[in-house]
């Protein structure tokens, strides 16, 4: 599978991640669940095989970037009914 269809199959789980890790370490702070969180992303990006392949060169924009797109789902998850379902 090439690197994109990797990344983006990788973001579409971000949703599911980030309600779990909620779930899961909910009375942790934040940033200790956005750490958690990007944990999991990158698992399932598997950046380190992309790193290795020469996909990512900057692994430091690349984790950003995945951060950002975490804060994004948060700020639409707490926008949305599923902030009150907790």
């Amino acid at each position: 599978m090439n690197f994109l269809a990797k990344l983006l199959q990788g973001i579409a789980f971000v949703p599911a991640i980030v309600q779990g890790v909620e779930a899961v370490f909910g009375a942790k702070s934040g940033v200790s669940k956005k750490a958690a969180a990007l944990s999991f992303v990158q698992n399932a990006v598997s950046t380190t095989d992309a790193a290795t392949n020469q996909n990512i060169i900057d692994p430091n924009k690349f984790q950003d970037g995945l951060s950002k797109v975490i804060d994004g789902v948060v700020e639409c998850l707490n926008a949305s009914v599923w902030a009150n379902q907790h």
